[in-house]
């Protein structure tokens, strides 16, 4: 039986009065199956993408099993543990759960890199009843004694996948040899890998598996296309247009590297482009304040690395860019994924390089679908799969190695045309080769175990991807 009311999961009263406040009508799929199984308190992984509701079908049960418990969290302890990969993610958690929780007593906390230490070590004297955490810094806290896990009741890895690939792998293990092994888990993911199926059989027991979305599958509200781009410069030149066609859009624009978000964002602030970066040179009060001028609409573009792809929850992206195309196909899904929100309608333009064919096979590939040309030329012998799943809109006709540019309607349609060629165009921005082995990157800045630091590399190598400053402050 499919449950379409939230007065059908067994919420309490002032639970669902809460939600009515707060604009929710009906729950998600994942909201659905996922909160009658957490409040038996059965163990749970869930498989869902970015955008599909997740801190609400975790942070309500668990707000309702903690105030039918008489208990309070003691000195230096929390009786609920969430951990996630970015700052952003985490402060969109606690922001969250504060406002499902409202009509409860509940004590908060949020801890993350780049943040004061200091005053995150005072927050928690008291105790916390949720504690929201990247894993990093949480280490952190319990290796200055600022916090004990022995009290947890509740655990939850949130978008695990990342974490793993970020490198928390081994934080997670000597997490979990610290909170009790009576307790109930939580994992949620957007894909299921061998390593995260492993994770799962080492956290969880006999847990209920929850899958709402397939992998790799896109939001049906988003219009994709991509443009075959000459170089970098022309990449720049093809986003300029299309900021100029869409002034009243909100856009988030998607690099590889930080050196390179930080010199496209300074070009484009240049050229008079409401704009901002976000990325792992920015500390934690300058992240905030260019996503609360993103937000307010003070600020039309948002340049980002991928530390801002699972930590974003704006509905009223309209238009997102892959400047870069990301080295790991589920990357791309997750950006695409801040754009069609909250029931809207999206752009994802992605631009492809001269060396970037084989990451576009490899992306769709992933989501079953060839994504509409919006311009310029594919590569010579380009491969390019003819297949469509129903994962994400085209453009009209869209598909096919063809050009187009009418698939978008109005203003929201990719610019045609595409900038003139320009010395130098054939390299990147941060002067970095785009393809190559993927190195493995913490988002909190400290390396996986065993990896050695690296100083600057030789011709060819990422420039400004110095190993990061720090102990371990969140990317």
């Amino acid at each position: 039986m499919t449950l379409t009311n939230f007065d059908q999961l067994g919420l309490s009263k002032n639970t669902l009065k809460t939600l009515v406040q707060l604009g929710f009508t009906a729950p998600t799929p994942i909201q659905a199956q996922a909160i009658p199984v957490l409040l038996e308190g059965r163990d749970l992984i869930g498989l869902a993408q970015t955008g599909t509701g997740k801190t609400a079908a975790f942070g309500l049960p668990i707000i309702e099993m903690l105030m039918k418990s008489e208990d309070r969290p003691q000195s230096r302890s929390t009786r609920v543990l969430i951990l996630a990969p970015t700052r952003e993610l985490v402060n969109q958690i606690g922001d969250n759960l504060r406002a499902f929780g409202r009509k409860f007593p509940l004590k908060i906390t949020q801890v993350v890199g780049g943040a004061s230490i200091n005053k995150q070590q005072q927050q928690l004297l008291g105790g916390t009843d949720i504690l929201v955490a990247t894993p990093g810094r949480l280490i952190d806290l319990i290796e200055r004694n600022a916090v004990t896990l022995r009290n947890v009741t509740h655990l939850v890895l949130d978008e695990a996948d990342q974490m793993l690939d970020l490198g928390f792998i081994h934080a997670l293990r000597k997490i979990s040899k610290m909170v009790p092994a009576r307790r109930q888990t939580m994992l949620f993911s957007a894909t299921m890998p061998k390593q995260i199926a492993d994770l799962a059989g080492s956290f969880l027991t006999n847990p209920a598996k929850v899958e709402v979305t397939p992998p790799g599958r896109t939001a049906d509200k988003i219009e994709q296309y991509v443009h075959f781009a000459r170089g970098q410069q022309h990449k720049t030149d093809l986003l300029k247009e299309q900021l100029t066609a869409n002034p009243d859009g909100r856009s988030i624009v998607f690099l590889r590297t930080k050196h390179g978000a930080e010199k496209l964002m300074k070009h484009l602030e240049l050229t008079g482009y409401s704009v901002a970066s976000i990325h792992g040179n920015k500390s934690q009060n300058q992240r905030e304040k260019a996503l609360k001028g993103f937000r307010d609409g003070e600020i039309k573009t948002l340049v980002a690395t991928d530390v801002a792809a699972r930590g974003i929850d704006i509905p009223a992206v309209s238009h997102v860019y892959n400047f870069d195309l990301p080295e790991v196909p589920d990357a791309y899904v997750h950006r695409i994924g801040r754009t069609a929100r909250a029931g809207r309608d999206g752009i994802a333009i992605a631009f492809c390089g001269p060396d970037e064919g084989q990451l576009l096979r490899d992306i769709e590939r992933l989501i079953g679908i060839e994504i509409a040309v919006a311009g310029g030329e594919a590569p010579a012998k380009m491969e390019r799969p003819v297949r469509n799943n129903g994962g994400g809109r085209r453009g009209n006709g869209g598909g096919g190695n063809r050009n187009h540019s009418g698939g978008a309607k109005d203003a929201r349609k990719p610019a045609s045309g595409g900038g003139n060629r320009q010395a130098g165009e054939g390299k990147r921005a941060d002067g970095a080769k785009p393809s190559g082995p993927r190195r493995e990157h913490r988002n909190d800045g400290a390396r996986p175990a065993g990896q050695r630091r690296r100083g600057g590399r030789g011709k060819g190598g990422p420039a400004g991807q110095a190993a990061a400053g720090g102990r371990r402050g969140e990317a």
